[in-house]
């Protein structure tokens, strides 16, 4: 009865924004962690499938694959984290304004961190590509891969250094403005036009832990910190992949 009176008052003033904002919110970061969990599934797993070929023709296919998913995720990954970003930003300015407090930031400063591992990651094993080209016979095309990262690499670090300063700087001044809001009256208002964690479906957590376990095991095996088999190679890629789609539904 009392979850009945609820629906039927009136969303107080703003409700129904912050809402539609939430709802905006949690789907870019969605397809942004999708996106990211599928490049570092299909990297690692290629590179060890090229490496494991018999022959140089065999390992041709996987090269091939490792460059198409490096050249088109790093794009990928650009454009739907700087999408989470800004609609994540609008929402937090948004509910500032209207609760004084933004809810949807408890986490966001640990979400920075994670992502530029993700990319740290990334370009570590688009390095390796070069690798994969030569193993399998394209020594013309290694060659010219290598000399475009070389060539690159100086602007890339200097990116990554101002990058790295501005995550830090950023973290830590989110984090200090969540310590000085942490004791604040107020917040959103609750269900039913607000729902909170409780509201979200429980098998969503459990569906991100295994991809990110089935990317960790994917890309440990790259850096030859243990050897699965060819076959448990192939079952984490398909879990990592199965995963991602499915939370990002």
């Amino acid at each position: 009865m009392a979850v009945m009176l609820l629906t039927e008052m009136t969303p107080p003033p703003g409700a129904d924004s912050v809402a539609l904002l939430r709802a905006r919110a949690g789907a870019a970061r969605r397809a942004a962690c999708a996106c990211l969990m599928a490049v570092l599934a299909l990297l690692p797993a290629a590179g060890l499938l090229a490496d494991r070929a018999g022959t140089a023709q065999q390992a041709l296919p996987p090269a091939v694959l490792s460059l198409a998913v490096f050249l088109g995720g790093l794009p990928a990954l650009a454009v739907t984290q700087a999408v989470w970003g800004a609609r994540a930003e609008l929402l937090r300015r948004r509910e500032r304004e209207l609760y004084g407090v933004a809810r949807s930031a408890r986490l966001w400063p640990l979400t920075r961190p994670a992502v530029a591992l993700g990319w740290a990651v990334t370009l570590l094993l688009g390095c390796t590509v070069p690798g994969l080209f030569r193993a399998a016979g394209r020594d013309a095309l290694a060659g010219t891969l290598n000399w475009v990262i070389e060539t690159t690499a100086t602007a890339l670090a200097a990116a990554g250094a101002v990058a790295g300063v501005w995550l830090l700087f950023s973290w830590a001044k989110e984090a200090a403005g969540m310590r000085t809001r942490a004791g604040r009256p107020g917040g959103s208002p609750g269900d039913p036009w607000d729902p909170g964690p409780g509201a979200r479906p429980h098998g969503t957590a459990a569906l991100w832990a295994c991809a990110a376990a089935a990317d960790v095991g994917l890309v440990a095996a790259r850096a030859h910190l243990w050897e699965p088999s060819t076959g448990l190679v192939c079952a984490l890629l398909a879990a990592a992949l199965a995963c991602a789609v499915v939370t990002d539904e």
